[in-house]
């Protein structure tokens, strides 16, 4: 997959073990920025011992309002072998951690297959997190059934202008749709168990400024084609930082009205809201 790359839906074509990189500006070795416990995560993956999160440099989306910049855009990290990023994983459940939560995943899917695999040789017990940004491949995502216990996928986009304009990806909402399903093939509806999650779908959806009938229709979406018990985490967090200011209509952030509106929608579908 590396040779000619298809792991993403851009399907590059460039061959990452001779060092060439396509969209995600990631060769062959995947660039680890950091590695350890988080407790900004949603609570059924926090509990009390945090979720071991391992942030990847590089990204398959160019969103403009990027939080996290200097690792998505800049690629700030070292590089990390599947061995090393096996180790790391297994560090994470010795210092209590709950699961061990991979961030920003989608490009290094064949490293992280071998990582899961050895570190599952070697004892690792708790779930793995993949937390993505919801622009999948399925042909990729069927790779990782039976590695991966819980998919936390975003859900950005219902417009494919708006996914053009803001991330570079008018093929967005149709790849993430076709991907949330796959995924909660995969895994079904989340299993909580004692507050912490064990297994299954959770999905994220931030409500951006002006586009909340793209929220609404979202929820629907998931609602109608996914399973109306999905969990949902709905977050009003949104602010306009990286280069958000070069678009006037998301130079802002949601109001509290945006926000409850999109939250009442789901509470009314009977979606399961995380926070």
């Amino acid at each position: 997959m590396l040779r000619a790359c298809v792991v993403c839906p851009r399907r590059c074509g460039v061959d990452r073990t001779a060092g060439e990189t396509g969209f995600c500006g990631i060769g062959e070795a995947a660039l680890v920025s950091s590695a350890g416990p988080h407790f900004g995560e949603e609570p059924p993956l926090v509990g009390r011992g945090g979720s071991g999160t391992i942030f990847f440099a590089g990204c398959n989306l160019a969103c403009i309002f990027c939080q996290n910049a200097d690792i998505s855009h800049l690629r700030r990290g070292r590089p990390a072998t599947p061995d090393e990023i096996a180790a790391s994983a297994l560090a994470l459940e010795r210092g209590g951690c709950h699961n061990v939560n991979l961030v920003t995943p989608t490009h290094v899917v064949p490293q992280i297959a071998q990582a899961i695999e050895t570190a599952r040789h070697a004892g690792l017990s708790v779930p793995v997190v993949y937390n993505c940004g919801g622009y999948e491949s399925v042909r990729t995502l069927r790779m990782l059934a039976g590695l991966v216990q819980i998919y936390m996928p975003d859900a950005k986009y219902w417009n494919a202008d708006t996914a053009k304009r803001l991330s570079q990806a008018p093929d967005y909402p149709e790849i993430m749709r076709e991907a949330i399903q796959e995924m909660h093939r995969q895994v079904g509806d989340l299993e909580v168990v004692r507050g912490i999650a064990r297994r299954g779908l959770l999905v994220r959806h931030l409500v951006m400024p002006g586009q909340t009938d793209q929220s609404l229709a979202i929820l629907d979406f998931i609602a109608e084609r996914v399973s109306e018990k999905t969990y949902v985490n709905v977050m009003p967090q949104y602010r306009p930082v990286y280069r958000a200011c070069e678009h006037p209509d998301i130079n802002r952030r949601p109001t509290p009205e945006e926000f409850r509106s999109v939250r009442d929608h789901a509470l009314t579908l009977g979606l399961r809201l995380s926070d």
